[in-house]
């Protein structure tokens, strides 16, 4: 099997960048469907209409209906066509980002990604999660490109809540451990094949990255600043993270994260921190030494990522929600079977009990 690596056709990040949009889309089309919540225009709609004067490009706004649906990507197909859009803008999070990219996608017109927030690797990807109306994970669909054009305005992104920033840390935590599974099991990736040195590297890059720049990014969020280490972290919950988990693989953390949409207690939590707890329970799984899985519990704890289910909403945590998280974890098209060993609902449903455990311990609870 080939190596494959693949990502973004460009990738912009600086402060005030989004001043630019209407120029960087005038490069795609003449007429733009511009997907954000209507809490998000409120907060820049200013900004986007500003960006457009003199682009000679035409746009016309929609608002996100809260999940990347089926229904909602058809809903959008339908508006695209009806207003002879030629480009697809998707400006806020995560959702918002994959609806934008599947309609582009079924409509076979270019797409820009514009995140307001740095809590996902969603952005740079040629994947979008599909979940149900109601909000369950339903399937990933796996796209033939990856957005044309990826724009990260950190002024806009340093002033959204740093629990959102922080919930990114937690999605890109993933990336080195599932890469690493990923590797030694010679799973094939999102990107159609086996890793590459260099996306090895950048998981890698990505997890380094967080451990020196995530505590002093996040009290400086907190502090209402954009510094180095901010900028830094947005990068490595953003691009190594995207084109570290695409190229490298997925595996545990992400599994048991789609596994825990089950639980409507987690619902409110945010993908980063679900997924920031699935890291732990893959560690688990693993068996990795003592000292690895403390430093990553630590970490979770100091910048304020669940460590615990209670702490991810699930007040009562019994032995039939552990099984119902573990049972569509381990659904055969997800991807816990990429992990270098045999898994079984058993074994998931045990690793996620005792990671709540040591989550309780490290706490001192």
């Amino acid at each position: 099997m080939a190596n494959v690596l693949i990502s973004p056709n460009k990738y912009v990040q600086g402060a005030g960048e989004m001043k630019k949009l209407g120029e960087y889309a005038s490069k795609y089309g003449k007429k733009a469907l511009v997907l954000i919540t209507e809490s998000g225009y409120k907060r820049i709609g200013s900004v986007v209409d500003g960006s457009f004067e003199n682009s000679g490009v035409e746009y016309i706004y929609e608002y996100f209906n809260k999940e990347c649906s089926k229904s909602e990507i058809e809903r959008l197909r339908k508006i695209a066509g009806e207003k002879q859009c030629d480009v697809i803008i998707g400006i806020g999070g995560g959702k918002i980002l994959d609806t934008a990219k599947a309609t582009a996608y079924y409509e076979k017109v270019p797409v820009l990604i514009c995140p307001t927030i740095a809590s996902t690797d969603a952005p740079c990807s040629a994947l979008s999660v599909i979940y149900t109306d109601e909000g369950v994970f339903e399937e990933y669909l796996f796209l033939p490109a990856n957005p044309n054009l990826v724009l990260m305005d950190t002024e806009i992104i340093s002033k959204s809540p740093a629990r959102l920033t922080v919930s990114g840390m937690g999605d890109a935590l993933a990336t080195y451990y599932e890469a690493r599974a990923c590797q030694r099991s010679g799973a094939t990736s999102c990107a159609g094949g086996q890793t590459t040195q260099v996306a090895m590297a950048i998981a890698e890059l990505c997890r380094n990255t967080l451990l020196e720049e995530g505590i002093k990014a996040k009290v400086a969020l907190e502090a209402g600043a954009c510094t180095p280490a901010v900028e830094k972290i947005i990068e490595a919950n953003t691009l190594m993270s995207g084109i570290g988990f695409e190229s490298a693989g997925l595996a545990g953390a992400h599994a048991i994260h789609n596994g825990m949409t089950v639980l409507e207690e987690c619902h409110s939590m945010y993908h980063g921190e679900k997924v920031a707890f699935g890291t732990i329970t893959q560690l688990v799984l693993e068996n990795v030494s003592e000292e690895e899985l403390e430093d990553i519990i630590r970490f979770c704890i100091e910048v304020g990522l669940p460590v615990t289910m209670k702490e991810l909403g699930v007040e009562e945590l019994t032995d039939e929600k552990l099984m119902a998280v573990a049972k569509l974890a381990c659904a055969e098209t997800d991807t816990l079977h990429n992990m270098p060993f045999e898994v079984t609902p058993e074994t998931v449903a045990a690793a996620m009990k005792a990671a709540d455990a040591y989550g309780h311990y490290y706490l001192g609870e």
